[in-house]
Protein backbone atom coordinates (compact mmCIF):
# COMPACT_ATOMS: atom_id res chain seq x y z
CA UNK A 1 0.00 0.00 0.00
CA UNK A 2 3.14 2.27 1.12
CA UNK A 3 4.31 1.50 -2.70
CA UNK A 4 1.13 2.79 -4.23
CA UNK A 5 1.24 5.92 -2.65
CA UNK A 6 4.27 6.74 -3.81
CA UNK A 7 3.94 5.67 -7.14
CA UNK A 8 0.79 7.61 -7.42
CA UNK A 9 2.35 11.02 -5.74
CA UNK A 10 5.60 10.65 -7.68
CA UNK A 11 3.49 10.16 -11.14
CA UNK A 12 1.76 13.42 -9.87
CA UNK A 13 4.57 15.57 -8.92
CA UNK A 14 5.65 14.78 -12.79
CA UNK A 15 2.97 15.28 -14.37
CA UNK A 16 2.65 18.58 -12.18
CA UNK A 17 6.35 19.52 -13.15
CA UNK A 18 6.43 18.88 -16.39
CA UNK A 19 2.55 21.29 -17.24
CA UNK A 20 4.33 23.73 -15.61
CA UNK A 21 7.44 23.40 -17.55
CA UNK A 22 5.99 23.38 -21.05
CA UNK A 23 3.92 26.60 -21.22
CA UNK A 24 5.22 29.71 -22.26
CA UNK A 25 3.95 33.45 -22.41
CA UNK A 26 4.21 35.35 -25.79
CA UNK A 27 4.17 38.84 -26.86
CA UNK A 28 2.78 41.31 -29.70
CA UNK A 29 5.01 44.42 -29.86
CA UNK A 30 3.74 47.50 -31.53
CA UNK A 31 5.68 48.36 -34.33
CA UNK A 32 3.62 51.71 -35.19
CA UNK A 33 1.43 54.21 -33.55
CA UNK A 34 -0.46 56.76 -35.80
CA UNK A 35 -2.33 59.12 -33.88
CA UNK A 36 -4.60 58.18 -30.81
CA UNK A 37 -4.04 54.57 -29.65
CA UNK A 38 -4.48 52.82 -26.20
CA UNK A 39 -3.61 50.21 -24.22
CA UNK A 40 -4.53 48.62 -21.29
CA UNK A 41 -2.23 46.08 -19.25
CA UNK A 42 -3.65 43.50 -16.56
CA UNK A 43 -2.23 46.10 -13.70
CA UNK A 44 -2.91 49.60 -15.39
CA UNK A 45 -5.56 51.78 -16.68
CA UNK A 46 -5.32 52.64 -20.18
CA UNK A 47 -2.41 54.45 -21.47
CA UNK A 48 -0.87 56.05 -24.63
CA UNK A 49 0.87 53.11 -26.54
CA UNK A 50 4.53 53.44 -27.58
CA UNK A 51 6.72 51.93 -30.39
CA UNK A 52 8.24 49.11 -28.71
CA UNK A 53 5.74 48.25 -26.72
CA UNK A 54 5.45 44.83 -25.38
CA UNK A 55 1.44 43.29 -24.86
CA UNK A 56 0.88 40.59 -23.33
CA UNK A 57 -1.87 37.86 -22.82
CA UNK A 58 -4.91 39.51 -21.99
CA UNK A 59 -3.58 42.90 -22.66
CA UNK A 60 -6.17 45.04 -25.11
CA UNK A 61 -5.34 47.87 -27.48
CA UNK A 62 -7.63 50.31 -29.51
CA UNK A 63 -7.61 53.18 -31.74
CA UNK A 64 -9.38 55.93 -32.03
CA UNK A 65 -10.83 58.14 -34.84
CA UNK A 66 -8.40 58.50 -38.17
CA UNK A 67 -6.05 55.68 -35.49
CA UNK A 68 -4.04 52.96 -36.28
CA UNK A 69 -1.48 50.49 -34.94
CA UNK A 70 0.74 47.54 -36.41
CA UNK A 71 1.60 44.91 -34.08
CA UNK A 72 4.34 41.83 -34.63
CA UNK A 73 3.37 39.00 -33.00
CA UNK A 74 6.18 37.07 -31.30
CA UNK A 75 8.80 40.02 -32.40
CA UNK A 76 11.64 38.37 -34.42
CA UNK A 77 9.77 34.85 -35.05
CA UNK A 78 7.11 37.00 -36.45
CA UNK A 79 3.92 34.71 -35.83
CA UNK A 80 1.81 37.70 -37.66
CA UNK A 81 1.32 41.13 -38.31
CA UNK A 82 -1.15 42.61 -36.71
CA UNK A 83 -3.00 45.99 -38.53
CA UNK A 84 -5.24 47.52 -35.87
CA UNK A 85 -7.26 49.90 -38.29
CA UNK A 86 -9.02 52.79 -36.78
CA UNK A 87 -11.96 52.57 -33.81
CA UNK A 88 -10.85 49.36 -33.32
CA UNK A 89 -10.75 46.98 -29.68
CA UNK A 90 -8.50 44.24 -29.54
CA UNK A 91 -7.36 41.80 -26.89
CA UNK A 92 -4.97 39.22 -26.70
CA UNK A 93 -6.81 36.38 -25.12
CA UNK A 94 -4.09 34.13 -25.39
CA UNK A 95 -0.76 33.75 -26.84
CA UNK A 96 1.12 30.84 -25.25
CA UNK A 97 4.16 28.10 -26.57
CA UNK A 98 4.73 24.86 -25.60
CA UNK A 99 7.97 24.57 -25.61
CA UNK A 100 10.13 21.64 -26.73
CA UNK A 101 6.86 20.89 -29.57
CA UNK A 102 6.85 23.87 -31.61
CA UNK A 103 3.07 24.15 -30.77
CA UNK A 104 1.95 27.64 -30.88
CA UNK A 105 -1.88 28.87 -29.91
CA UNK A 106 -3.25 32.44 -30.89
CA UNK A 107 -6.72 33.95 -29.70
CA UNK A 108 -7.44 37.30 -30.64
CA UNK A 109 -10.67 38.75 -29.17
CA UNK A 110 -11.87 41.57 -32.11
CA UNK A 111 -14.74 43.43 -29.95
CA UNK A 112 -15.40 46.58 -32.33
CA UNK A 113 -13.63 47.34 -35.50
CA UNK A 114 -11.32 45.89 -38.58
CA UNK A 115 -7.82 44.40 -38.23
CA UNK A 116 -5.67 43.15 -40.98
CA UNK A 117 -3.61 39.76 -40.25
CA UNK A 118 -0.88 38.47 -42.23
CA UNK A 119 -0.27 34.99 -40.85
CA UNK A 120 2.64 32.84 -40.98
CA UNK A 121 1.94 29.07 -41.85
CA UNK A 122 1.48 26.79 -38.72
CA UNK A 123 4.67 24.26 -38.78
CA UNK A 124 2.51 21.74 -36.01
CA UNK A 125 -0.81 20.76 -36.74
CA UNK A 126 -1.24 21.36 -33.00
CA UNK A 127 -0.50 24.86 -33.12
CA UNK A 128 -3.91 27.26 -33.65
CA UNK A 129 -4.11 30.99 -34.89
CA UNK A 130 -7.48 31.86 -34.32
CA UNK A 131 -9.80 35.39 -34.02
CA UNK A 132 -12.88 35.41 -31.85
CA UNK A 133 -15.64 38.05 -32.57
CA UNK A 134 -18.80 38.84 -30.56
CA UNK A 135 -20.77 36.38 -33.26
CA UNK A 136 -17.96 33.66 -34.70
CA UNK A 137 -14.51 32.69 -34.39
CA UNK A 138 -12.22 32.48 -37.47
CA UNK A 139 -9.07 29.87 -37.41
CA UNK A 140 -6.16 29.62 -40.04
CA UNK A 141 -2.96 28.05 -40.69
CA UNK A 142 -1.41 30.68 -42.66
CA UNK A 143 -2.81 33.41 -45.16
CA UNK A 144 -3.77 37.03 -44.80
CA UNK A 145 -6.94 38.18 -43.90
CA UNK A 146 -9.26 40.61 -42.57
CA UNK A 147 -11.59 40.44 -39.79
CA UNK A 148 -14.36 43.34 -39.26
CA UNK A 149 -16.81 44.12 -36.34
CA UNK A 150 -19.33 46.67 -36.13
CA UNK A 151 -20.67 48.57 -33.40
CA UNK A 152 -24.40 47.27 -32.62
CA UNK A 153 -27.44 49.99 -33.12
Amino acid sequence: MKNLFSVIFLALALSSFAIAQETSQRVAVIMQVEGKVEVKTAAKAWQPARVGMALNQNDTIRTKKNSSATLNLDGKAQTAIVEVKEKTELSLAEMVAVKDKDIQRTLLDLSLGNILIKAKKLHSGKSSFEVKTPTSVVAVRGTTFAVSVEAAE
